[in-house]
């Protein structure tokens, strides 16, 4: 005679257990997803990588890293190639912006690439966006590095990246720590949100 494997569970009991009806599997099932869910590391943490060393690049993984971590997520960014900029002591002077290939920046008036490619522009560029940003009441990437480390965001830079171009530890903010691509792994592979920007 066959018997379903429902109606195992639902009929079947073994010695000194009691007979396990549907609504408590269910009730079981239930408890221990939850318990599971409170357990998983990855549901409170954000992993960025930053990529891009330019001024309007270096806003969105402090932005988002520091929201992440004001949320109680514990939030780290791996810094490599470029966005070794964002955390570079002198990083006031790289961050600059380029008019030229960002068709989408907004110009007082339109110009055709050959002006925008003009010695001086990229300059001029910089400082429009940061007087647009001053205006506006806009964080600056001063204030979101402070607010990142005050929330123990993590801010790791590219060992490699580093030694490719040159860097020593000492070129960088205080509270920058070093590693390598597992430094960044380590972390991403637990979390729940990774982002590469």
């Amino acid at each position: 005679m066959y018997t379903s494997p429902r109606a195992k569970l639902v009929n079947v009991s073994t010695i000194g257990n009691p007979v396990l009806d549907e609504e408590a599997v269910r009730r079981i099932v239930r408890s221990e997803i939850e318990h599971a869910d409170a357990k998983d590391p990855g549901t409170a943490s954000a992993a960025l990588i930053a990529s891009k060393g330019t001024l309007d690049w270096a806003y969105p993984p402090l932005i988002l890293a520091t929201t992440a971590a004001s949320l109680g997520m514990e939030a780290s960014i791996f810094f490599t190639f470029y966005g070794l900029n964002i955390v570079h002591k002198d990083y006031d002077r790289l961050l600059k912006v380029s008019p030229l290939g960002n068709p989408a920046m907004p110009m007082p008036v339109p110009m055709p690439n050959l002006v925008l490619g003009l010695p001086g522009m990229g300059p001029i560029a910089t400082k429009m966006m940061q007087s647009k940003f001053r205006r506006k009441n806009v964080t600056t990437i001063r204030e979101l590095l402070d607010l990142a480390r005050d929330l123990d965001v993590g801010l790791i830079a590219c060992q490699m990246t580093m030694d490719a171009f040159g860097y020593k530890a000492d070129d960088f903010i205080q509270g920058v720590r070093f590693g390598g691509a597992a430094a960044f792994l380590a972390k991403a592979r637990k979390a729940h949100l990774t982002l590469f920007i």
